[in-house]
């Protein structure tokens, strides 16, 4: 769910790249006038030395990930949201407590008035809960719900949150308030779990970016709206019921979603469909300086573009709610909030479908893992802009370094989005681009609705020794 400011990305030296046209130009080219590469490349059959291999098909979700039922309500103020989080959960491994995030706490948000309380706790196994610091604002960044007794690993528990959301004024965040418009994201306390590792811990932030760190989910949303307004959210959306006490309610439901997006406005929307069968639905506010169409038109093109190396679209919909020109986009499993009406930030926040919301990643841990790919991703969509991103590569600093190891905004857009991108980049070059794209295309796959590390990218990418050399010189594989 990163959020990313394109001046300070510009400020860091890193361009990100503009454009939505096919990977038909320089690189194409390449892939054309390259022989094989001595290399060996991934392939699906399984491999003598013991090297992972590339699945036959794309990982299915897990069958035990955890159901998330989000009932919200914005006020008529429009800038209090009322909520119920009934959460099932199965955990892998054994334990006595429940560890929620709550994101609107972290320090940036908090300043500018964003607030998250939470406050009956309900369950069967729930002892009481209560809040953790973890160096965020207001009464703390985690939630801990105590349990009666231990969990075993295959137990699973039932619980209900009842939470207040308050939204601060209008900025580039993820929660906030214009004319005629609220939006929230990473709005309810967020499940912070990592299957095989257990709780994520870790302390907020900062810096533009996120560290949070959560399984796919089952998830059900709905949001109970003045009438006047147009919901556009993570999921599958039903048409809204009938006007009732000047309010209507609007649902959705997205069987694998990290977290939720959430966007109330006087929409203007248009719908699309992608060859492949994705609904695209794109909204924009009154006075804004693009159609709807056109976004709908971008989006679209950007899912066939980044299809063509990443493989299927992971969701049967994508929604962009564009909002003020705060400049920058924030993405959600199947939606974006477009806060600048540029075509280039809109292909980053679609490759962060694969990268994020498919193939998970700690945010904290490991940040490049969804940054440094979505902005390589842009590389893939438009190569003219390649060359430009490339020099980064000489930028001091790890790119595989946490989030607390960065000195601000502009060392962390500079390193993770910048070098990143461009050691992904160089080791493609390096490797050959067919034996490259092919590894990545087995990483996604692969690791499809999993939390990610770099020990898995590192797996995949085997013989191709070149490649692994310029990410490890990178400090990408540490």
């Amino acid at each position: 769910m990163s959020a990313r400011r394109r001046a300070a990305v510009a400020v860091a030296g890193v361009l990100l790249l503009a454009g939505c046209t096919s990977f038909a130009d320089t690189l194409a080219a390449e892939d054309d006038a390259r022989a094989p590469t001595a290399e060996s490349p991934v392939t699906a059959s399984p491999s003598a030395d013991g090297e992972v291999s590339c699945p036959a098909k794309r990982a299915e979700p897990d069958p035990d990930r955890p159901r998330v039922d989000l009932d919200l309500r914005l006020a008529d103020d429009r800038r209090t949201v009322t909520g119920t989080e009934t959460l099932t959960f199965t955990p892998d491994l054994p334990v006595d407590e429940l560890v929620f995030r709550l994101v609107p706490n972290g320090p940036d948000s908090a300043k500018a008035g964003n607030r998250l309380e939470v406050g009956r706790v309900r369950g069967d196994d729930s002892a009481h809960g209560r809040y953790e610091q973890a160096a965020a604002a207001g009464p703390g960044g985690l939630y801990v719900v105590d349990l009666a007794g231990e969990l075993a690993a295959g137990e699973s528990t039932r619980l209900a949150l009842d939470f207040t959301l308050t939204l601060g004024s209008g900025a580039f965040d993820r929660f906030g308030t214009d004319d005629g418009l609220s939006w929230w994201a990473s709005g309810a306390p967020l499940l912070a779990w990592e299957p095989g590792v257990g709780w994520a811990e870790d302390p907020f932030v900062e810096l533009s970016g996120e560290t949070t760190t959560s399984p796919a989910a089952d998830t059900t949303v709905e949001v109970s709206v003045p009438q006047d307004l147009t919901v556009l959210m993570t999921g599958a959306q039903a048409a809204p019921t009938a006007a009732r006490g000047g309010r209507r309610t609007w649902t959705s439901h997205e069987p694998v979603a990290r977290d939720v997006s959430v966007a109330a406005g006087t929409f203007t929307t248009e719908e699309r469909t992608t060859p492949r069968g994705v609904r695209v639905t794109a909204g924009v506010l009154s006075g804004a300086e693009v159609e709807a169409a056109q976004v709908a038109d971008w989006a679209v093109a950007a899912i066939g573009a980044l299809e063509q190396r990443l493989g299927p679209f992971p969701y049967g919909t994508l929604t962009v709610a564009l909002l003020p020109d705060y400049g920058g986009g924030i993405e959600y499993p199947s939606a974006i909030l477009e806060a600048t009406p540029s075509r280039a930030v809109l292909v980053h926040e679609v490759a962060h479908q694969w990268f994020y919301g498919m193939v998970g990643n700690s945010q904290f841990r490991d940040p490049w893992l969804d940054e440094a790919f979505a902005t390589y991703a842009e590389a893939v969509v438009n190569p003219a802009d390649a060359t430009d991103l490339l020099p980064a590569l000489t930028i001091d600093g790890d790119v595989g370094a946490s989030m607390d190891r960065f000195a601000g905004d502009r060392n962390y857009f500079a390193v993770v989005y910048g070098k990143g991108a461009a050691a992904l980049l160089t080791a493609r070059r390096a490797a050959g681009a067919a034996a490259f794209d092919a590894a990545i295309r087995c990483y996604v796959d692969a690791n499809a609705w999993r939390i990610a590390t770099p020990a898995d990218l590192g797996a995949v990418l085997g013989r191709l020794t070149s490649a692994v050399a310029v990410l490890t010189r990178a400090h990408a594989l540490d």
